[in-house]
């Protein structure tokens, strides 16, 4: 399958990038605020759900990918110690609250109940995968 490349402008494009990024892996210390260039970027192991889905089910793959978040203007991380740079961090969800728009806070949801809010101007993210696949130890799985 071809490298993933996806662009988020507005709160269903970002959805869309919150589906293809469930279940991704990502140390705590591969989280990054640029806050002169207004970017959060964040490289991860993201869990190709793509590769599992329709009737003729594929292994299932885990592919390096970078996900990057421009015109953020603060980042406030809950739950989340950046004095543990190699504690591993499993992506759940990404929403959007608006404010006054197109402002808002795009917040990452993670397994634990840890939190990054981000203030954005507006919504402007991208995804990309970086190189090849690998197959993935196990399925994640979420319970009720």
């Amino acid at each position: 399958m071809d490298q993933l490349k996806l662009v988020a402008l507005d709160e269903q494009d970002l959805n869309i990038i919150s589906a293809h990024v469930q279940d991704a892996v990502m140390k705590i210390g591969d989280l990054e605020f640029l806050p002169n260039s207004k970017r959060f970027v964040i490289a991860m192991n993201r869990f190709a759900w793509e590769t599992v889905s329709g009737v003729l089910r594929k292994r299932a793959e885990r592919r390096q990918s970078v996900l990057h978040f421009d015109r953020v203007l603060a980042v406030k991380l809950v739950g989340i110690d950046r004095n543990k740079p190699a504690d591993v961090l499993s992506l759940l969800a990404i929403r959007f609250a608006g404010a006054e728009a197109p402002a808002g806070t795009i917040q990452l949801d993670f397994s634990g109940g840890g939190t990054i809010r981000l203030s954005v101007e507006c919504i402007e993210a991208r995804l990309a995968d970086l190189g090849s696949a690998w197959e993935a130890s196990s399925l994640p799985s979420h319970r009720a």
